[in-house]
């Protein structure tokens, strides 16, 4: 397998370069929403020790993977909710990988972060079913990539918690757990 099947095991993202419409953003939504089910899934079982085992070569351990996926859609959740509350805000960055090494996230068991990522995707799914359809075109400015409009996170989104849950199942399909 290569590097990149493992790194991208969902495919790399890819946005839609058609406006959106309610029926794509439903299914955004709802991919969103499921992030959560299957996350505990992937993680069900999973000793200390295979949580601490890296997905690839270089790659994080699905330990990190949650915590990385709790506190990105953290930053996410409060884009989404600047965009809706402010004009054009700039959003502010961070480095995940430093982030990844922090002993929150190095120590703490994945339990924490799946409960923040359950209640986190409730509110998260709520917000984004009650925007009208001109709130997705609302923005953010992100510091080294301009403007980027709620559409583009969306997708962004969706995409991204489907992707590192993937890095799990994949680990686990290849280690027989």
């Amino acid at each position: 397998m290569s590097d990149d099947d493992l790194r991208y095991p969902t495919g790399k993202f890819t946005p839609e370069t058609e406006p959106l419409g309610a029926e794509a953003r439903a299914a955004l939504i709802d991919r969103i929403a499921e992030v959560p089910a299957l996350l505990e899934g992937a993680l069900d079982g999973l000793t200390d020790e295979q949580l601490d085992t890296p997905y690839r070569d270089g790659g994080w351990s699905p330990r990190q993977l949650t915590h990385h996926i709790a506190d990105s859609h953290l930053n996410s959740f409060v884009r989404f909710k600047l965009a809706v509350t402010e004009d054009n805000p700039t959003i502010c960055t961070y480095e995940q990988e430093p982030w990844a090494e922090t002993p929150d996230v190095r120590e703490v068991p994945v339990a924490a972060s799946l409960a923040i990522v359950k209640g986190l995707h409730e509110r998260w799914a709520h917000l984004l079913r009650s925007l009208r359809p001109d709130d997705f075109g609302r923005t953010v400015r992100h510091p080294e990539h301009g403007r980027i409009d709620l559409d583009f996170l969306l997708q962004l989104y969706a995409w991204h918690g489907h992707h590192h849950v993937a890095h799990i199942q994949g680990l686990r399909a290849r280690r027989g757990w």
